[in-house]
């Protein structure tokens, strides 16, 4: 009977002694990190007050609820979108919900990513609004869905497009601007899947690889004209964003995932953008563990990662 009490206090005991060898030492350093970041927000929270931001798919989803963060915090917020009825009532809910916020209406510009042709046009009906951009949030987004072997080229270039060279047009209109006022913001809210991919996500990942890949440049490039470049690491987030995912021949994917459904909220996501954004973060990552552990184990064990993939592949076979 001593014997069998003893065993799960010895149990207990080897627990203890990890949490305080090993996970403590790390905890500490994440606690205070924390801390001091929530007393920085809080200090400079007001200096977007009056800030020009445009948000491109701010006609649903995160781009929405980036929307209401940014406008609740005194910016003076241009919606940018494909579906112009859908920003005309994301405006109405800002102006609803954000009363004391209607000295600076939101404006409504509709955008095509996909139409790079149109964007030197949109990106001067922007300046003339305001006179200046503060803040570019490079949001719009096109999901994936398909077999590299079946997927035809034209939906390889539609998402490359949309996800990359369209927002890689938009930020080029726009840097003259910002370099010439000696201050600007651009963010992109990118994904897990630019740091690791996933089976039938090709089209998807490649584009985030490239937009990582662009904006790390961009970073370095622009720091000595006080431009700042903030890159969203994101996991899962409950949108519609697998529901209008494209697949392999073009047509509408439709299903909406069961990792995007238990995703976080896209005003969580939200709410921690603009928390960077006011703290100069350069790259954040938004995620769930799963993803977070991936990405570890790309880095620093990729045969184990490889042999996982190709597990998952086989599992989910489309």
């Amino acid at each position: 009977m001593k014997q069998n009490n003893e065993s799960p206090f010895r149990m207990w005991s080897a627990f203890a002694w990890i949490l305080g060898t090993v996970c403590m030492p790390l905890a500490i350093p994440w606690v205070v990190f924390n801390i001091v970041a929530a007393w920085k927000f809080k200090l400079f929270k007001n200096k977007l007050q009056g800030k020009v931001v445009l948000v491109t798919g701010a006609s649903s989803g995160l781009g929405e609820a980036l929307s209401h963060e940014f406008y609740k915090a005194g910016c003076r917020v241009i919606l940018a979108s494909r579906r112009q009825d859908e920003l005309k009532r994301v405006r109405e809910c800002l102006l609803k919900i954000h009363k004391t916020q209607h000295i600076h209406p939101p404006v409504i510009i509709q955008l095509d990513l996909s139409d790079t042709n149109s964007i030197p046009d949109f990106v001067n009906q922007a300046l003339n609004i305001f006179g200046h951009v503060d803040i570019l949030v490079n949001n719009a987004g096109v999901s994936y869905r398909g077999q590299i072997v079946t997927t035809g080229i034209d939906v390889d270039i539609k998402t490359m497009m949309v996800n990359y060279f369209g927002q890689v047009a938009l930020t080029k209109a726009l840097l003259p601007s910002m370099i010439k006022n000696h201050s600007g913001h651009i963010v992109a809210v990118s994904s897990v899947q630019a740091k690791i991919a996933i089976p039938y996500r090709s089209a998807y990942a490649a584009s985030k690889h490239a937009l990582q890949a662009f904006c790390d440049t961009l970073r370095a490039e622009v720091a000595c004209h006080n431009v700042k470049v903030l890159v969203i690491t994101a996991g899962y987030i409950n949108t519609n964003l697998s529901l209008n995912a494209i697949t392999g021949d073009g047509k509408t994917y439709g299903v909406l995932d069961e990792t995007t459904a238990a995703g976080f909220s896209p005003e969580h996501v939200a709410r921690e953008i603009v928390k960077n954004v006011v703290l100069e973060s350069k790259e954040i990552t938004v995620s769930q563990l799963v993803p977070r552990i991936a990405i570890y184990l790309r880095t620093f064990a990729p045969a184990l990662y490889f042999w996982i993939m190709a597990r998952r592949a086989k599992k989910q076979q489309m």
